[in-house]
């Protein structure tokens, strides 16, 4: 079993940044890819970025160039630094990872971008 937490969520003007972490607990041994979701009203939960345990990273097509996607891996901790933030950033932000052929999930976290 892996808990992951997250924080970081609020509310920030558009052009401004935000951080978000989740921290992983459990059985981190078995995981072997951390990452962020996204899902704003209405529409399906996508994929922002993820991070593999060997370092490869991907990313949405929408988020490139503006968010970064980094792990921690004495602290079990993946982060996502978003720049640039545009209102269509807005969203519950879910940590995810893999661990054991399972998807876990955080509780979200909320990003409000105001234009």
């Amino acid at each position: 079993q892996v808990q992951l937490v997250e924080s970081g969520g609020g509310l920030v003007q558009a052009g401004g940044s935000l951080r978000l972490s989740c921290a992983a607990t459990g059985s981190i041994f078995i995981i072997v890819a951390m990452g962020w979701y996204r899902q704003a009203p209405g529409k399906q939960r996508e994929l922002v970025a993820r991070i593999t345990n060997g370092g490869i990273t991907n990313y949405a097509d929408s988020v490139k160039g503006r968010f970064t996607i980094s792990r921690d891996n004495g602290r079990n901790t993946v982060y996502l630094q978003m720049n640039s933030l545009k209102p269509e950033d807005t969203a519950d932000y879910y940590c995810n990872a893999i661990a054991g052929a399972r998807a876990y999930w955080g509780q979200g976290t909320q990003v409000t971008v105001s234009s």
